[in-house]
C-alpha cells in the first residue's frame, strides 16, 4: 500500500473496548437533545406509557423514543423504518438510547398516540429560547408549505373529478357497446369469446360507474364538496408547478428572523394563505413572549381584515399588496403608475394629467373614493391607459381608529402602495426584503443537519 494511511484489522481484539462516548464530540447536537429531554417533565406533559405496567414485556420508556423522534426532525429522517435502521448502524443514536434500537412498529405507535404530548415538547423548546434570550428583535417571516399526505389523488373525489370520471368510463361503455355489436355481426371462432370478455368489462364498467353516484352523493353532502378515502382531513390543493396539484396539508410556520428558529407552526387542509396573517402572528407572539412583533410575509397572505387584526393586537406586518388588475398584463398603465397627490387630492396620470376626486362609495364594507380626468379622450396615450372613454381610478379608504394615535385615515393612499389605514401603516416590502430572502434560503422549514 506504499505511503497509504493504513487501517485497522477488523478482527483486531482490544482489551479496553472503546467507548460510545469517544465517538461523541462535546458540541455535538446529540448532547443538547440528551440534555433538554432530561431535563423534561414527561408525566406532567402526558406522554403515553409513563407508568409501566405489571405484567407483560417491558416497554421501552417514552424518554427514550422521544430522543429517536426529535433525533430523526433534526437530521430529516422521518420514516419510522429509517429510523430503526439508524439506530441499529448510527453511532449518535446508539449513544443518545444506549444501544436501544425499537422497530418501526414501536416508533410509529409512539408518533402516533402522543401527538399533543409532542406538541408541548415543542412548547417548552420555545420556552427555553426565551429563557435564552434568544428572541430579542421579535422578526418573524410567516409562510406555508404543502404537505404530502398518505392518500392517493384518485382516492379523492370532487364535484368535477367524480363527473369527469363518469364521463369517461360511460364514454368507455358506449365504446365496449359498438365492439360488442360489431363482434356479434362476425360468424368467426374469435367472435364469442370476444363478446364475452367485452360483456365482463361493461359489468366492470357499469359497477364502477355506480360507485362513482354513491360517491357523487357523499361529495355533494361534505361541508366544502370534497371526500378523501384514505386520510379523510387531506384536501386537494395546487402545488408549485403550473397546473400540478397534491392531496394533502398546508403547514403554517412562523420562523424567528434572527436565529432561524421555528416559534410557532399550524396543520391546515385549506389550499391558501389568505387569512392567515393574523392568526399565525398572535401565536408567534404570544410565543415569543413580546409587547409588539414584526411579521413579514409574502403577498399571498394580503388581507385589509387581518392586517387591522394585527395593528390591534401591535403587529407591524410587511406585506407586498398583489396587483390583481390585468391592465399591466394587456400591456396598459396599472394602478401603480398613478402618482397620489395628497394635498390636491388627486392622482397624477402618466401622460401627467390628474385625475380629481369625483364621488365616494361604499363598497363590501370599504368607502370608495373615484377619480377621473375629463381629458382622456383627447389624450395621445389614452389606448396605453385604459379602453373606456376615461382612466378611472378608485382607492379604498377607512373610518378607522389607530389605537395608538387616535387619527382617524381617510385619506387614499398613493397608487404605487398599499391601500390606507389599516393598510396604510404596512411599511414599504423592500426594507424587508433581505431579511426575508435569508430566510427563505436558509430553507429552516425543515432541518439544515445532514443525515449520517
Amino acid at each position: 500500500m506504499g505511503r497509504f494511511i493504513q487501517g485497522e484489522d477488523r478482527r483486531q481484539d482490544y482489551l479496553l473496548p472503546a467507548s460510545l462516548d469517544d465517538h461523541v464530540s462535546e458540541d455535538n447536537p446529540v448532547r443538547a437533545v440528551e440534555a433538554f429531554i432530561d431535563a423534561l417533565d414527561l408525566k406532567a406533559l402526558e406522554f403515553a406509557g409513563m407508568t409501566p405496567a405489571e405484567t407483560g414485556r417491558p416497554a421501552y420508556h417514552p424518554a427514550t423514543m422521544l430522543k429517536i423522534y426529535l433525533y430523526g426532525y433534526l437530521n430529516r429522517v422521518q420514516s419510522s423504518r429509517r429510523l430503526e435502521r439508524e439506530a441499529q448502524r448510527n453511532i449518535e443514536l446508539m449513544w443518545l438510547t444506549g444501544r436501544l434500537a425499537p422497530d418501526f412498529k414501536t416508533i410509529a405507535n409512539f408518533r402516533r398516540e402522543n401527538g399533543a404530548a409532542i406538541r408541548s415538547v415543542c412548547s417548552q423548546f420555545i420556552v427555553l429560547c426565551r429563557q435564552l434570550g434568544l428572541f430579542t428583535r421579535a422578526v418573524v417571516a410567516i409562510d406555508g408549505s404543502k404537505m404530502k399526505a398518505v392518500n392517493n389523488r384518485d382516492k379523492n373525489y370532487t364535484a368535477a373529478k367524480v363527473a369527469s370520471r363518469m364521463k369517461q368510463m360511460q364514454d368507455n361503455i358506449d365504446r365496449y357497446l359498438d365492439a360488442l355489436d360489431r363482434a356479434d355481426r362476425e360468424e368467426s371462432d374469435i367472435a364469442e369469446p370476444k363478446a364475452k370478455r367485452l360483456t365482463e368489462k361493461i359489468a366492470r364498467l357499469r359497477a364502477q360507474l355506480r360507485d362513482l353516484a354513491a360517491r357523487e352523493e357523499e361529495v355533494r353532502n361534505a361541508p366544502d364538496q370534497q371526500v378523501s378515502l384514505t386520510d379523510p382531513d387531506a384536501r386537494a390543493m395546487a402545488s408549485a408547478g403550473r397546473g400540478t396539484s397534491i392531496v394533502g396539508y398546508n403547514l403554517q410556520a412562523a420562523v424567528d428572523a434572527e436565529h432561524h428558529l421555528i416559534v410557532a407552526h399550524e396543520l391546515l387542509n385549506t389550499g391558501y394563505d389568505r387569512g392567515q396573517l393574523s392568526p399565525m402572528a398572535a401565536k408567534a407572539k404570544d410565543a415569543m413572549g413580546v409587547e409588539t412583533l414584526e411579521a413579514i410575509a409574502d403577498k399571498g397572505y394580503f388581507k385589509g381584515e387581518d392586517i387591522r387584526t394585527c395593528e390591534d393586537m401591535s403587529v407591524t406586518a410587511f406585506v407586498p399588496r398583489p396587483l390583481t388588475s390585468g391592465a399591466k398584463a394587456q400591456g396598459r398603465f396599472g394602478k401603480p403608475d398613478f402618482i397620489y397627490l395628497e394635498q390636491e387630492n388627486a392622482y397624477r396620470c402618466p401622460a401627467g394629467e390628474d385625475l380629481i376626486y369625483r364621488y365616494t362609495s361604499v363598497e363590501d364594507g370599504l368607502t370608495m373614493h373615484s377619480y377621473w380626468s375629463s381629458n382622456c379622450q383627447t389624450c395621445t396615450l389614452h389606448d396605453q391607459c385604459t379602453t373606456g372613454k376615461e382612466r378611472r381610478v378608485m382607492a379604498a379608504s377607512s373610518s378607522w381608529k389607530s389605537p395608538k394615535t387616535g387619527s382617524r385615515y381617510t385619506k387614499p393612499t398613493n397608487g404605487s402602495c398599499v391601500n390606507p389605514s389599516p393598510r396604510r401603516r404596512i411599511r414599504r416590502w423592500p426594507r424587508r426584503r433581505n431579511i426575508l430572502r435569508r430566510i427563505i434560503q436558509a430553507r429552516l422549514f425543515g432541518s439544515t443537519h445532514r443525515e449520517n
